[in-house]
């Protein structure tokens, strides 16, 4: 099986401390590193909550996504990870319900975490069928 390791110009560049790809191509799967909502021009966090972390998280997937060669139509499961489950899960779900067709949503896992990197509420990963 081929593999391929991508960093893909224009989505948030791993921090010097963490050793990743934006995603790896394994066969015919995108195995996409979890994103947050990391603003790629100024490599911070994008102020607000866990709403506007998300949107920004959805921007850089498909980036990433793009980047590959790929999109979101593509799909086959996600992992949301929230920090305060409770409070953000609503509008986290709002705003990634809302990046794919009705009736053609990835399997989905959602979980509670105590903390992210950078302080984040919300990350996300995902694997996409080539």
């Amino acid at each position: 099986m081929d593999i391929a390791y991508l960093t893909v110009p224009g989505a948030p560049p791993p921090p010097a401390t963490a050793a990743y790809s934006h995603a790896v191509r394994a066969g015919d799967y995108l195995f996409v590193t979890g994103q947050l909502g990391v603003d790629p021009k100024s490599n911070a966090l994008v102020p607000g909550g866990a709403e506007e972390q998300a949107k920004q998280i959805m921007l850089n997937l498909e980036t990433v996504l793009k980047g590959a060669g790929t999109s979101l139509d593509r799909t086959v499961m996600a992992r949301l990870y929230l920090v305060n489950f409770a409070a953000d899960y609503p509008v986290v779900n709002r705003v990634y319900s809302a990046c794919f067709k009705a009736g053609r949503y990835p399997a989905r896992t959602t979980v509670g975490v105590t903390n992210l990197a950078l302080g984040a509420m919300v990350e996300i990963d995902l694997i996409v069928a080539l």
